[in-house]
């Protein structure tokens, strides 16, 4: 749950345990999904965020390394074809003292560190990202007006507005994450798009 929950109005408490719900819903049928049927999704995902207007076009991106155990979207493949294009990508990394996220840039991806927050990150010294062109947001369920749930720390909700615009987020999620309504509270920040590993969509 987002440290925000304290300043909530009453109704938004509501929104948050249907999050919660949905969140914990969402993320066991994704652990329980096979593994190889998640990677065969990843693959058709990839090729899509490979010709998206906004990843074609870019020079700079933040990616996510996937938490494998929990079967996220493997983006992997994704920044071997960036960087062939001579795209500079860069990766979440979680201030330990400050709860702060940041994108720092990545040369090598052998440099990306476990920190104990799960997933791989840049080393403390990996150059800052202060302007992207595209950053891609990990989601346990969006909806079609780009309201994600990731996994309730709220790291993206603080940090995405910092970049936008002019970078263009975009939600990736298995199609089956894709929701009719994620009950969103003031401090939920849209995406712009969502790509699936069937269909994309402008969400703006």
């Amino acid at each position: 749950m987002s440290d925000h929950s304290h300043k909530l109005a009453p109704d938004d408490y509501i929104r948050l345990k249907v999050k919660a719900e949905l969140r914990k819903r969402l993320r066991g049928v994704r652990k329980t999904t096979p593994a190889e049927a998640c990677a065969e999704r990843s693959r058709a995902l990839v090729a899509r965020l490979e010709v998206h207007e906004a990843v074609a076009a870019a020079r700079t991106i933040a990616l996510f390394w996937p938490i494998v155990s929990r079967h996220e979207v493997d983006l992997r493949p994704l920044d071997t074809t960036l960087r062939a294009r001579g795209v500079r990508i860069a990766y979440p990394a979680i201030d330990a003292e400050t709860n702060v996220m940041t994108f720092r840039f990545v040369d090598d991806v052998s440099a990306l560190e476990d920190k104990g927050y799960g997933f791989m990150e840049p080393a403390a010294g990996a150059p800052l990202a202060t302007a992207l062109d595209a950053i891609i947001v990990p989601a346990v369920a969006v909806d079609p007006t780009g309201h994600r749930i990731g996994y309730g720390a709220g790291y993206y909700d603080r940090t995405l507005p910092s970049f936008a615009p002019p970078a263009v987020s975009i939600a990736v999620a298995y199609d089956w994450q894709l929701v009719a309504e994620v009950p969103a509270t003031e401090f939920d920040v849209r995406v712009g798009w969502v790509v699936t590993d069937i269909r994309s969509f402008d969400a703006r």
